[in-house]
């Protein structure tokens, strides 16, 4: 299950995009916009500047922008970065333990097919995609 940690970073970032000017955009703005909690988006942002998927300035005229193209962002990215892994089950997480029971459990290969086909899924989703809508301005996430 997606958290709304990475639910709104995804938010974020189409916000971020639709709205780029060139210049930095006070996240307060987006909180008004995308009706988000200033202070839960605080907590988000450091792991978005921290890997670059957003350059922030503080003071005056400071913000945040994208540090990218939004087809240059993928939703397996964000995801990743803000939610940890997508594993389905913990022997698939990264620097999971081996476990004991591999050689001969019947369901490893299921649950690793599906956690390939949600990576391969959310990787071929771009901010860019996110941003075309058939229904504009009528999405949540």
């Amino acid at each position: 299950m997606i958290s709304t940690r990475g639910r709104y970073a995804l938010r974020v970032l189409i916000d971020l995009a639709e709205h780029n000017n060139g210049s930095y955009i006070p996240m307060r703005d987006v909180a008004e916009r995308q009706e988000l909690s200033l202070k839960y988006l605080e907590r988000i942002l450091p792991v978005l500047t921290k890997h670059k998927l957003v350059i922030g300035v503080h003071g005056k005229g400071g913000g945040y922008k994208l540090g990218r193209n939004p087809d240059e962002y993928t939703v397996g990215e964000v995801l990743r970065l803000t939610e940890g892994n997508l594993a389905p089950v913990s022997c698939l997480e990264a620097n999971a333990e081996p476990c004991k029971r591999a050689a001969e459990c019947r369901t490893l290969k299921m649950w690793t097919d599906f956690y390939k086909m949600t990576n391969e899924f959310f990787d071929s989703i771009t901010i860019a995609d996110l941003m075309k809508t058939d229904t504009e301005n009528d999405y949540v996430i």
